[in-house]
């Protein structure tokens, strides 16, 4: 496992499939900020809570200029049916399942003991630097409000304007 990232790190870019078998690449969202709300496991109370907060928020994150993800090891169709079960339509959950963990490690992250990511809320800028990396009591909900209040806080970042060609 590599050394855990920090604020002011650059983002690990990476590629993960959600429930819909869709590819996710952090790359791809350069121009939004992007919320990694890493989970232990699929089908507990907790995650669950954690996984509906997101989709119940996501009009407010689209209004924050913020892609909000869920991520944890579990497969492809486990991850479906999870998201079928919760009525979760507009989030994204990704499989971090193989090469096992590989996110979570690339992130610092991993349990190795466990076979699980810890619990962890990572804001990435619109540059791919990470702005926030909280880490959460394998127990504890992480609190979506102070997420949301952090995003409304955060200066927002312009990309840059490309020269013009003459």
């Amino acid at each position: 496992m590599g050394k855990r990232l920090k604020v002011g790190d650059r983002a690990k870019n990476f590629s993960l499939l959600d429930q819909n078998k869709k590819e996710f690449t952090l790359k791809a969202f350069k121009s939004k900020r992007v919320l990694l709300s890493f989970h232990p496991l699929a089908w507990t109370s907790v995650c669950s809570e954690q996984m509906k907060s997101l989709e119940k928020n996501k009009l407010a994150f689209d209004s924050l200029n913020t892609v909000a993800v869920g991520v944890s090891i579990d497969t492809v169709p486990s991850k479906k049916a999870w998201a079928e079960s919760l009525g979760i339509t507009n989030t994204r959950l990704l499989s971090d399942f193989w090469p096992h963990g590989k996110v979570a490690k690339a992130y610092g992250i991993f349990l190795k003991e466990d076979g699980i990511s810890g619990r962890s809320n990572i804001i990435v800028d619109e540059t791919g630097i990470i702005r926030l990396f909280k880490n959460y009591p394998l127990g504890q909900l992480p609190d979506v409000q102070e997420i949301l209040s952090f995003l409304t806080e955060m200066p927002k970042i312009s990309p840059r304007k490309k020269k013009q060609r003459k």
